[in-house]
């Protein structure tokens, strides 16, 4: 695990109302930062890898606070562009019970939605890499954003890279002409390690479960077999495919859960409750730095599963967007210690 992990994308502002008030009861909002690709970064440094994330920043003191914000998490931030002139801001209303939680975004015009190809020397970044992460979010940003990324992924796959993509649909982002599934198959091509969940793979590739309600509580895991066989048999450099399983009974109690095609066998997780859900967002970004994690350290598809699993669980007990958890407290839950009692 000496290798880097490089992730590419933009992190913003985070404005989020406190608790549980709605956006029209605040009158004060919480300033963090987050975003899909700078999540998983911090996930991973906080389990102890180099790592080192590539976005586009303005020169300004929000911006400033951002990177200091992430080198504080132990996260490498030598390689982040300087350009633009404004970061990109989502506002966050946190749902309840039977409201669900709302996300605004004020992200057009920002630094990384105007990065061009040729900005960003690859084959430096990845100097010492071994694994490159990048999720979906990204190609929907800008049609900039999109060949920036395709570059990177051409450049890790002609130095025998690990790719690794989160297929994180947004409907919201995808406004400059072009849909997801017109841009994304040519990215997730030179991906080897794919995450989606059910409206990901069928928004994004055209790809469709059966028997699936994810609105009942309750997900079968075994559905997503033929999924995975489609993503496999499309994306012949795609060497794992891997469903998160979230099961919504409502807002604060969702059942949470995973499974990992290897291309012959089908693993699945054990199924945790998650019954006072802090906050969700980020869920997924934990579950990637998790599997990224695993998949590095054990020599075992199971156990990368249920650590990815485990690590995502207890994220949903953590407020803002990044996971800030140790291995040992990730190992502990693995085990079955789901107690939460007082280290002494």
């Amino acid at each position: 695990m000496k290798k880097k992990v490089v992730t590419y994308g933009e992190i913003m502002l985070r404005l989020a109302t406190p608790g549980f008030l709605r956006f029209s009861q605040s009158q004060s909002l919480n300033a963090t930062f987050g975003g899909g690709e700078a999540n998983v970064a911090v996930s991973l440094a906080n389990f102890g890898l180099t790592v080192d994330y590539i976005t586009r920043l303005p020169s300004n003191d929000i911006a400033h606070a951002c990177i200091m914000d992430l080198k504080r998490y132990g996260v490498g931030v030598e390689n982040i562009l300087k350009g633009g002139t404004r970061m990109g801001i989502y506002f966050l209303e946190t749902g309840a019970v039977s409201r669900g939680s709302k996300v605004i975004y004020d992200r057009e015009h920002s630094a990384i939605a105007q990065i061009e190809k040729g900005m960003i020397d690859w084959e430096k970044v990845f100097e010492g890499a071994g694994w490159f992460h990048w999720t979906g979010i990204t190609p929907a940003i800008s049609e900039g954003a999109s060949q920036v990324c395709l570059e990177a992924i051409e450049t890790a796959n002609r130095m025998g890279i690990t790719v690794s993509c989160d297929l994180n649909f947004r409907k919201n982002l995808w406004k400059y002409g072009k849909k997801a599934g017109e841009v994304m198959p040519a990215l997730v091509a030179g991906t080897e390690i794919v995450l989606g969940n059910e409206e990901d793979a069928a928004m994004v590739l055209g790809v469709h479960p059966h028997g699936v309600d994810v609105t009942k509580g309750h997900v079968e895991a075994a559905a997503y077999e033929s999924v995975s066989k489609q993503i496999m048999a499309r994306f012949p450099r795609c060497k794992k495919v891997i469903t998160t399983l979230r099961g919504s009974i409502n807002a604060n109690h969702n059942s949470w859960a995973g499974v990992l095609w290897d291309g012959s066998t089908l693993y699945e997780s054990r199924q945790y409750q998650i019954t006072h859900i802090v906050d969700r967002v980020g869920g997924g970004d934990s579950f990637m730095a998790g599997l990224i994690y695993g998949l590095l350290r054990y020599n075992n598809d199971q156990q990368a599963l249920d650590f990815a699993v485990a690590a995502s669980c207890l994220k949903h007990t953590i407020y803002g967007d990044f996971n800030l958890v140790s291995v040992e407290e990730v190992e502990k839950l693995m085990e079955g210690d789901e107690s939460g009692r007082v280290a002494r």
